[in-house]
């Protein structure tokens, strides 16, 4: 008998029998960007709060005690070294400097007188009229003479600089306060010195600061070179320089007591001022990699550098600072290295990728 097959049962023997036509093509290796990782040298930029203070202040404070006469200033006005602040009544000084200069006109006239009685007593001793106790007498005489001529000339000096000290000068320029006592008042000496007046240089002047340790750590890493500053304000404000770095670290907040100094033409700050400064030095041999390259898991920072045989392999960092749009790394990786900075996303370790230079 003749089998008969039915149509189903052949399609199947058909389809049963064919080969594929066709396979998916394989994925291409992703494409990313790489950097060349460099060592070199990297500025640094830290702020800090601080206090204003005068570069220079003093106190003006009379030296002799009397009426005060005149005050020659304008309160709160600049003033020059040496002009003239305040006058104390004169006359009490002006009659002791004639005193002394009368006393010493004196000594003057008694030393002559015993000077030419030492030379006559001499005179007479070689001459074998006059003895040897008569000379010894005429020379004691001359040396106390002398004694106090010098005595007389000292107490005139001394006259003549209280004398001066009735004119009140300024120690150094800058700016005045308040004047502390009123025209008229009695003045003191001594222990009791009364303050007159304050003067404050404001150009240059100084912000008080503290450096946080790892931050001073970082900028001495540098070449050596004067730590640069600039006070921050809206409209920008002056460049100096840190002029005073304490030499031990406060053991109550672990910083290191600072001060840096700037010009001040405009009289922009002033002392007791809070101002936030921006210290800035360079970071020797530094590496930096751009931020698009830093991935971070639960391990972790890490960034994928190329391997010699083009895979990806996964490196551990240690991040210093941000700097702009680039990390510093401490640890991690070494110059010379070719770091993944674009397409990080479609990488995974140990992958082949299709590397080409980053476009920045």
């Amino acid at each position: 008998m003749q089998r008969r097959y039915t149509l189903p049962v052949l399609l199947c023997l058909a389809a049963c029998g064919e080969e594929p036509q066709s396979r998916e093509p394989a994925k291409p290796p992703p494409r990313v960007g790489i950097v060349e990782v460099r060592s070199r040298p990297t500025p640094l930029a830290f702020t800090y709060g601080g206090r204003v203070t005068a570069t220079r202040q003093t106190e003006v404070r009379a030296r002799v005690g009397g009426i005060l006469l005149r005050r020659a200033f304008t309160e709160g006005s600049e003033v020059r070294e040496g002009d003239v602040l305040f006058l104390i009544d004169p006359a009490p000084y002006q009659a002791a400097v004639n005193l002394a200069t009368a006393q010493v006109q004196e000594a003057e006239a008694t030393t002559q007188r015993a000077r030419r009685d030492q030379q006559r007593t001499a005179a007479l001793l070689r001459a074998a009229a006059g003895s040897e106790k008569d000379r010894d007498d005429a020379v004691f005489a001359l040396a106390q003479a002398e004694a106090a001529l010098a005595a007389a000339r000292a107490r005139l000096a001394t006259a003549r600089l209280e004398l001066g000290y009735t004119t009140v000068t300024a120690p150094i320029a800058g700016f005045t306060s308040l004047e502390a006592m009123p025209e008229g008042s009695l003045v003191g000496t001594g222990e009791a010195s009364s303050l007159l007046t304050r003067i404050t240089q404001l150009d240059p002047v100084q912000v008080a600061f503290a450096f946080h340790l790892p931050d001073l750590a970082a900028l001495s890493a540098g070449d050596g070179a004067e730590l640069q500053a600039e006070v921050v304000l809206a409209d920008g404000g002056p460049q100096g320089r840190v002029s005073f770095t304490e030499a031990t670290v406060d053991p109550a907040t672990g910083t290191v007591r600072a001060r840096a100094t700037f010009p001040n033409a405009g009289h922009r700050l002033r002392p007791g001022q809070f101002v936030r400064i921006r210290v800035s030095g360079r970071l020797r041999d530094a590496i930096r990699i751009p931020q698009s390259a830093v991935q971070q898991d639960i391990q972790g920072p890490f960034a994928y550098v190329l391997g010699p045989d083009g895979r990806a392999e996964r490196r551990a960092l240690r991040l210093g600072r941000m700097l702009g749009e680039e990390w510093v790394i401490e640890e991690g990786l070494r110059a010379g290295e070719r770091v993944i900075a674009e397409g990080v996303a479609k990488v995974t370790e140990g992958a082949v990728v299709d590397a080409q230079e980053a476009r920045s």
